[in-house]
């Protein structure tokens, strides 16, 4: 008996020219991505190219370049462009056209940008598809490695060491220098690079230490008003002849500190706790997700290692969203985001908060999480009308959202699409390579919200 095999003829020419139609599945999510950019307003990108020279590739091929090579987790320039020749997708989306990387590299670099305004499109988009309406907003942020080396961070108290160290280099060989007619130089050694060699490094460390230098004097004025503001309180408490609790709030020292640090990388990446313990160079990706669709809504990158500040961007931005997106009316997030001030930046912005107060408490009785709701407190603090509704049985659901909407949407940015790590620098640049990620993710996820309605 012989084998039945599927002939595999690579010699015959096609009798007829083949059709890009025919490459891809119909509910292939290339096509989406087609479709998406095809129904986004470029013009602001258009209008960008004088039109002189060679011809060049269209911003609509670019951007569908860019936004699936991230849905798919394929970052690098040169790595989308080679895709364009061994990609069935990507060579759909490029329409058989092979745009090189730099081209790739300068659009992205260059129209990062109007990323923003492309993202509230796609949000308008899924609107329109009946995929979204704003409501429930669950925030959170993750950490993401910058493209810089943890190793290659200075602190301030080693480039004060170097420093100390060349200057004593210099002038060691400024006196070999002038000396040389009687005291002969060290064979193969050039005395005038190696000085101008270490000028160069000093100069390079007298700038690191600037950059410190600035940064400890911002946080010196924050911390001072908060200490002022604490002081403020606690007068307060004695004028109405109330004995202040806990103890006096220590001022704050000015100066940077010998474990201040600046990378030599990107000085604008910041050194943070990442999950499994230790630290790295990273930036704080932050997302406000609909607890409904899983789609973002908002987002930006902040250099802060906790969350308490970042209630009020997500909030300006949620406010800044067309009004035919609907209205947020929750903001859920974790204990890391909770302050009184926060709490009162919701309200004023006519959201109602659930902000934890504290660690959600495991495995809880089951005559615990069936208790009646305890009576509503007669008060008109929101922090503690807000502790109660999150004690109560549609309080705790409500919350419960937060860790199934914005967590896994964490998990498959980071996992699926594999975006562990920042291709670009600077905060600004991390800024809108965010918004192209988080972009990305809410085309992804309107591919399969389509398929379900």
């Amino acid at each position: 008996m012989m084998a039945n095999f599927v002939n595999a003829d690579r010699e015959t020419d096609y009798l007829f020219p083949p059709s890009m139609q025919d490459w891809l599945p119909e509910d292939h999510m290339a096509r989406f991505v087609v479709d998406v950019v095809d129904q986004l307003d470029l013009s602001e990108l258009t209008q960008q190219y004088a039109g002189r020279g060679s011809k060049a590739h269209h911003p609509a091929v670019l951007l569908s370049l860019l936004i699936y090579g991230y849905a798919t987790g394929v970052f690098s320039s040169r790595k989308i462009e080679r895709a364009t020749y061994d990609s069935i997708a990507f060579r759909y989306l490029a329409a058989n056209t092979h745009p090189d990387h730099d081209t790739i590299a300068a659009f992205r670099r260059r129209f990062l940008p109007q990323l923003e305004s492309l993202f509230v499109q796609v949000l308008l988009l899924a609107r329109e598809m009946k995929l979204m309406k704003l409501g429930r907003i669950a925030l959170d942020g993750t950490k993401v490695k910058a493209n810089a080396s943890k190793h290659k961070a200075l602190s301030y108290k080693h480039a004060k060491k170097i420093e100390a160290q060349l200057k004593s280099e210099v002038s060691a060989l400024t006196a070999l220098a002038e000396a040389a007619d009687q005291t002969p130089v060290v064979e193969g050694m050039d005395v005038p690079a190696e000085i101008s060699r270490r000028e160069a490094r000093l100069a390079a460390l007298a700038e690191a230490k600037r950059k410190i230098e600035a940064r400890a004097q911002e946080r010196f004025e924050h911390e001072q008003a908060d200490y002022q503001q604490k002081q403020a309180k606690r007068q307060a408490q004695r004028d109405q002849g109330k004995k202040p609790r806990g103890r006096e709030p220590k001022a704050p020292l000015p100066g940077p500190r010998d474990t201040d640090q600046v990378n030599l990388s990107d000085e604008e990446s910041r050194i943070m706790p990442v999950s499994g313990g230790g630290f790295d160079q990273c930036y704080n990706a932050q997302a406000g997700v609909d607890t409904e669709t899983m789609l973002v809504v908002s987002a930006h990158i902040t250099q802060a290692t906790n969350d308490k500040k970042e209630v009020a961007p997500a909030l300006s931005r949620l406010s800044a969203l067309p009004e035919t997106l609907g209205t947020a009316t929750d903001l859920l997030a974790d204990t890391g985001y909770f302050s009184q001030a926060n709490v009162q930046a919701c309200i004023g912005s006519q959201i109602q908060p659930s902000l934890a107060i504290a660690r959600d408490q495991h495995h809880r009785s089951v005559f615990e999480r069936f208790a009646p709701d305890a009576p509503v407190p007669n008060t008109d603090d929101p922090v503690v009308l807000m502790k109660h509704q999150l004690t109560t049985q549609s309080g705790r659901a409500l919350y419960a959202l937060r860790k199934q909407t914005v967590e896994p949407v964490f998990g498959v940015i980071k996992q699926v699409m594999g975006l562990r790590q920042f291709s670009m620098r600077g905060l600004d640049k991390v800024a809108g390579e965010w918004t192209l990620a988080t972009l990305a993710w809410n085309v992804k996820r309107m591919n399969v919200l389509r398929m379900a309605v």
